[in-house]
């Protein structure tokens, strides 16, 4: 008999992943190979991370711009009282180490809608959101059909929760999703640009740990799932999975598509450029681009800058600033103590007066694509330079520090 279980052992070595490789259709290869984005680092971000680092995904971006406070602490596993005053994305990302060394975790501490580059979307296998505002996954939506790249949206309110997947180019879109409350208010947090980030964030949704491990345990699936899509697994794509924990009762929607939706937009035939945000000028980018496309080119730049702000009583200044994060201390004048208008554009087209300004200087982020334009025709460049920035601790030796946007 002690030979017997002698030979057991030898011929069903472990490892720790052995288990997930019993799964007919698993490729544990493809997981240690993905990259993938978390935006979120929250309730439901911290059960997403925690699931990653358990499978051995390779490489996870997580994007957070807000700090650890107290009451994270009964809805976050991998928070920790000593934690609370520092960033959720930097903390988060060294306990997925803790839990896995086989992986790389990297911490943006920044906002989605402005801090986070094009490229860096086009470099991700898929993205996650555990977010609890709308405009913010309209951004991540929006991204993700730029650039060709499958999502997976989730959201929890007591015992309650959703999780639902889009991959474009096929198939409904978040957008296509959007009710016209969904639109109110979206445009009443628009509104509230000039009010603090404190007060923008006072309502605050009743969450739980179970319903977030469990819309979260979902999403991961739904990931598993288009990781190896080639097996012909059913997934989630433009459906919605809801769960009702009071009654424990769980249901599919489907989605469906609107064919005049916004989002639809997919940049085609994008143009890897040594260029870098930081160190290439507005003048040098209007001339690249309109050396390529001819004089009449412009630069779309996908965004409103907000380039100064005038008052009544005369005074002015220069702001340079994406409009999203336009505050209202922002346009109060210094002299006189009013609102002062602002002036803002989208494109540039080589006759402005502030061009010696580099792209990064404007808010526009590393690793972002731009589009030029000539009439009805086309194209896309990204910066590509700053890809060794951007992924320096996921691509090289890692050290799990914090990349602030």
């Amino acid at each position: 008999m002690p030979n017997n279980i002698e030979l057991q052992t030898e011929d069903f070595e472990e490892d720790k992943y052995s288990r997930l490789r019993l799964i007919p259709w698993w490729e544990q290869e493809r997981l240690s190979n993905a990259t993938i984005m978390v935006v979120g680092a929250g309730a439901i971000g911290n059960e997403l991370i925690k699931n990653l680092a358990l499978l051995g995904i390779g490489r996870i971006m997580i994007i957070d711009m807000d700090k650890i406070e107290n009451t994270n602490l009964t809805r976050s596993v991998l928070y920790r009282a000593k934690d609370v005053g520092r960033f959720k994305a930097v903390v988060a990302a060294e306990r997925a180490v803790e839990i896995n060394p086989d992986i790389k975790a990297k911490a943006f501490t920044g906002n989605i809608i402005d801090d986070i580059g094009l490229g860096v979307f086009r470099r991700m296998d898929v993205v996650l959101g555990g977010l609890d505002n709308r405009e913010a996954r309209l951004s991540i939506n929006q991204s993700c059909y730029k650039v060709n790249k499958p999502w997976i949206d989730g959201a929890i309110e007591v015992l309650n929760g959703f999780a639902r997947v889009f991959v474009p180019p096929e198939g409904p879109c978040y957008e296509c999703t959007m009710t016209e409350t969904d639109w109110k208010l979206i445009n009443k947090r628009k509104s509230c640009a000039l009010l603090t980030h404190e007060q923008m964030i006072q309502g605050k949704i009743p969450t739980t740990p179970t319903s977030s491990a469990i819309i979260a345990g979902v999403q991961v699936q739904e990931m598993l799932k288009l990781l190896h899509r080639d097996r012909g697994l059913p997934t989630l794509a433009g459906q919605c999975y809801v769960f009702n924990g009071l009654t424990h009762d769980s249901y599919v929607v489907q989605y469906q598509r609107k064919p005049d939706c916004m989002s639809h937009d997919t940049y085609e035939a994008i143009e890897e450029k040594p260029w870098s945000v930081r160190s290439m000028t507005l003048d040098e980018l209007v001339r690249e681009v309109k050396a390529e496309m001819g004089i009449e080119a412009v630069v779309d730049l996908d965004r409103d800058i907000v380039t100064s702000a005038v008052c009544s009583c005369g005074e002015k200044k220069d702001l340079y600033s994406p409009l999203h994060k336009l505050r209202g201390p922002d346009i109060t004048c210094n002299k006189c103590g009013k609102t002062m208008n602002f002036n803002s554009l989208h494109s540039l087209n080589g006759t402005e007066d502030f061009l010696d300004k580099t792209l990064f200087d404007i808010g526009i982020p590393p690793l972002h694509i731009v589009a030029g334009r000539n009439g009805r025709i086309m194209k896309y460049f990204e910066f590509s330079a700053d890809a060794t920035e951007v992924f320096a601790d996921l691509w090289g030796e890692s050290d799990h520090g914090e990349h602030v946007c």
